[in-house]
């Protein structure tokens, strides 16, 4: 299965929190075949598809942004120091190359550190205060004709296509969730549509921690039911713990259960993939899911919410891994899910 040309450019194209404009624009193309396209004053993106009867609307929901750095300082002599949009580990930043989104377009970089790489003989912890990017700059000058403080960066390696359809690449986390979305809004109207409205959302700022783009979206798209499709922690490598919140392995989409998700969206979602014959996981809630769910489920008067998520390996890190075969179920199960969505099937 090769990776599909969209979710290629969704992956490969920058967009860190704040800086999302960029890859929401490669999203909003992607949807204007088939579906109405709109985006809020945030930068969030959204593509309905209008249902053919009255039944509930769905909005399906990923955020657009993904982990990257800010430009904090430049120096003298050329070289950028940064902080995080995101949670980062620091020694995942070491020694990487990234692309910064300068005043002009994209310029390449590698980050180092201070006083040069590890040393053999010291028990040397990294930070992020001890890391910079090198652009290659004569000075500062020069550097500071090419970046503005606050311009973003993200790391710049492209996809690796692993075998048995996986994938490793930067941003999986969330251009996945974006990407399975908007297909699937794609298939329903394919299809003719559904019972109701169909609605792709393509939120900005998870990232950063305030769900942003989920808080407005919910509160303007007014769905009936809303599902979140995001990331998850496989489980299937050495010492993966299963312990936390069930096992996950690469194979099986993965379905969100208990607070503050609603029981019977997870039963119809659990109904749907027996009747698809798609195998999933579940994944055990106990408090705020850290997805696009935490906001959608709370606004107004609350929304009936689910969470589909893709086990993925190594997230926040610039191989993240995920499973096409995976990817491809979520879509044949959400379109399902949309289709046999009654009123009468999502009331408590």
């Amino acid at each position: 299965m090769p990776l599909p040309d969209l979710l290629r450019e969704l992956l490969t194209t920058p967009g860190p929190s704040g800086h999302e404009g960029d890859v929401a624009a490669v999203w909003q193309r992607a949807a204007e075949g088939f579906a109405e396209v709109s985006a809020d004053a945030l930068g969030s993106s959204v593509a309905r598809v209008k249902g053919t009867a009255e039944g509930p609307s769905l909005a399906l929901v990923g955020h657009i942004d993904e982990i990257g750095l800010a430009v904090t300082h430049i120096d003298d002599k050329g070289f950028l120091f940064f902080r995080g949009l995101g949670g980062w580990v620091p020694e995942v930043l070491l020694a990487q190359r990234v692309e910064v989104l300068g005043r002009d377009g994209r310029l390449p970089g590698v980050v180092g550190k201070k006083g040069g790489p590890f040393k053999k003989d010291k028990d040397e912890k990294i930070e992020l205060k001890n890391l910079f990017i090198d652009i290659g700059a004569r000075d500062g000058a020069d550097a500071r004709s090419l970046v503005r403080i606050g311009d973003g960066v993200v790391l710049a390696p492209q996809p690796v296509e692993l075998r048995n359809n996986r994938v490793a690449s930067r941003s999986w986390d969330n251009r996945v969730g974006c990407y399975v979305a908007l297909e699937t809004a794609r298939r329903v109207a394919e299809a003719g549509g559904a019972p109701g409205d169909v609605v792709a959302v393509a939120a900005v700022g998870e990232e950063v921690g305030d769900f942003a783009g989920s808080r407005t979206t919910a509160y303007a798209v007014r769905p009936d039911v809303a599902i979140a499709i995001d990331v998850y922690d496989a489980t299937d490598i050495p010492d993966g713990d299963p312990n936390d919140s069930g096992e996950h392995p690469i194979g099986k989409p993965a379905l969100g259960r208990g607070a503050p998700l609603s029981p019977r969206i997870f039963e119809l979602l659990c109904e749907t993939a027996e009747q698809e014959q798609i195998e999933w996981s579940v994944e055990v809630v106990t408090g705020n899911t850290h997805t696009d769910a935490d906001a959608y489920h709370l606004s107004r008067a609350g929304i009936p919410t689910g969470l589909v998520s893709i086990p993925t390996r190594y997230i926040h890190t610039p191989t993240e891994l995920v499973s096409l075969d995976d990817v491809e179920n979520a879509v044949r199960l959400l379109v399902a899910f949309a289709q046999r969505l009654e009123l009468s099937n999502v009331s408590s």
